[in-house]
């Protein structure tokens, strides 16, 4: 469940700064670094909440961006 968590809070934190680029500077060497690596934090998230939480708030981490958390915050033991 650990593992869960910090996987969604980097596909929460790199979504920031995805946002955040987009709203100031729109570096692209950012987007090309940080875009990637929310992509892998997204399906990682969604990976590990199907794996690991046996209800239905499970199929809350689809939800991009903060369904990991949503998952989390549903399940009893999260």
């Amino acid at each position: 469940m650990r593992a869960l968590k910090i996987a969604a809070a980097a596909e929460v934190l790199t979504l920031a700064l995805l946002l955040l680029n987009l709203a100031t500077i729109h570096a692209q060497g950012v987007s090309s670094l940080v875009g990637p690596l929310h992509g892998t934090a997204y399906l990682i998230t969604i990976a590990m909440a199907l794996a690991t939480i046996p209800t239905r708030a499970r199929w809350l981490s689809v939800i991009p961006g903060v369904g990991g958390l949503l998952a989390l915050s549903r399940h009893p033991a999260g």
